[in-house]
């Protein structure tokens, strides 16, 4: 497939790879050239995808049968009084 680069340096991409390789409108590409000059592009994920890699990481940090959520309005409560 080949692709013009515009005045711009902008680039379409055909619709053909966007589809294999799952990248949506909006998505960000990470580029590099490799030592024999070939230019790469990356799908990076999406800001959605980094928020739910990290749900539920500091879970095993939790203490069973404690609640961090009502031991902080706890604290606060003692502050204003």
């Amino acid at each position: 497939m080949i692709t013009t680069v515009t005045r711009k340096n902008q680039v379409s991409l055909p619709a053909a790879l966007t589809t294999q390789a799952g990248i949506l409108p909006g998505a960000r590409l990470d580029w590099s050239l490799d030592p024999s000059g070939e230019l790469r592009a990356r799908p990076l994920p999406s800001r959605q995808q980094s928020v739910k890699s990290l749900r539920g990481r500091g879970r095993h940090l939790l203490v069973k049968g404690q609640s961090p959520v009502a031991e902080l309005i706890t604290e606060r409560t003692k502050e204003l009084v």
